[in-house]
């Protein structure tokens, strides 16, 4: 977790950001298929289910299981709209395929009670009143929108562990401050060294239980340098063996207090990190 790479990917800005416009996705491309796009838009079909909101619906794929995303929880969607002024083969777009979203922070209100509904691997065709859609906000579409939603994943977001706010008594101490709690045992003996390079899965919280920043979240696991990260991430990071989970409690001096960078956290932090591999091993 680079000092970079937070800065640009900060969880905070990552999770909380709300859906944007200009993508497309093969999975979707299709047109709407009538010559009226207005009518298209305007008029659900009959058939179409309709809930308390206003908001309309079919189901055009099935999906799997029986899972619906929360508000808490992060999906991956692909998105097609139409507004009474497209052109039928020429939709905007609400998301990327691989950029998860919080279903909370989606702005599109009928979106965000239609993936409530969903299963992954379902596709819904949705009619919007414009009170379910942009709802007149600036440099947005304006009036009733068609769209076309594809629920490709759902992704919880890591449980905040209950002892973020304080050092537990059981935790082990170093002479700089830093603590830590093993986890999971890892495999060897081989431990990192200061100028390693190390690939890990990760995720940091402030003391009041925020997520700040995670890799989980984001798909992948990160890898760096151990000498490109903060302080207690070069110390700790050095007392661990592949394949082990350790908690850290880490001070903010040996974390961002020091560090002139805007958008990082201040403070105190916790991680929990997980070893995958030291120098590619």
């Amino acid at each position: 977790m680079t000092l970079s790479t937070l800065h640009r990917t900060c969880v905070l800005a990552f999770i909380l950001c709300a859906v944007v416009l200009g993508f497309s996705h093969p999975a979707m491309a299709q047109a709407a298929g009538s010559a009226s796009m207005a009518a298209e838009v305007e008029t659900p079909p009959a058939d179409a289910v309709i809930t308390g909101s206003g908001l309309a619906y079919k189901i055009t794929t099935p999906g799997r299981g029986s899972v619906h995303p929360t508000p808490n929880d992060l999906v991956k969607v692909v998105t097609l709209f139409w507004t009474k002024e497209s052109v039928e083969n020429k939709p905007g777009s609400m998301s990327t395929a691989t950029q998860p979203i919080l279903v909370g922070a989606i702005v599109v209100q009928g979106l965000r009670e239609a993936l409530g509904l969903m299963t992954t691997g379902q596709k819904m065709r949705l009619w919007l009143p414009e009170k379910l859609a942009f709802a007149g906000a600036a440099n947005k579409p304006k009036g009733p929108l068609m769209v076309d939603v594809m629920l490709l994943d759902i992704i919880a977001l890591p449980s905040t562990p209950s002892d973020v706010a304080a050092v537990p008594a059981d935790a082990t101490k170093t002479r700089s401050g830093l603590a830590s709690r093993v986890l999971r045992p890892g495999s060897g003996t081989v431990r990192p060294k200061s100028n390693s390079t190390v690939t890990v899965h990760y995720t940091g919280w402030t003391p009041d239980g925020k997520i700040f920043d995670s890799s989980v979240i984001k798909g992948q696991p990160a890898k760096f340098p151990l000498g490109d990260v903060i302080k207690g991430w070069t110390e700790g990071v050095q007392l661990m063996v592949v394949g082990e989970a350790r908690r850290f409690w880490i001070p903010g001096r040996l974390a961002y207090d020091g560090v002139d960078q805007a958008g990082v956290p201040r403070g105190p932090l916790v991680f929990d990190v997980e070893l995958i591999a030291i120098d590619g091993k």
